[in-house]
């Protein structure tokens, strides 16, 4: 079975609490950078990621309260369920 997007974005974002450019995150997750950009954006909508100006660069973060090991179904349901809010 393989893995969600998402899920792959945040735990590489746990990892890096010192922030990410959208292209270095891709390159972690091994998607392409446009289609990383489209998950982070979803994730941002959820409040879980969040992006800060640094210069000519944004960089992503996890949320704090995120940044803790948090179960991974709770967490993935909650992004659906946010979404399926938007959606309507």
């Amino acid at each position: 079975m393989t893995k969600d997007p998402r899920e792959k974005i945040i735990e590489v974002l746990r990892t890096h609490p010192e922030g990410l450019t959208l292209q270095k995150l891709s390159e972690l997750v091994k998607m392409s950078r446009l289609t990383t950009t489209k998950y982070v954006h979803e994730l941002i909508g959820a409040g879980i990621v969040y992006q800060r100006k640094v210069g000519a660069a944004k960089l992503c973060y996890l949320k704090n309260r995120y940044i803790r090991v948090v179960n991974k179904k709770e967490l993935l349901e909650t992004i659906k369920k946010k979404l399926m809010k938007k959606s309507k």
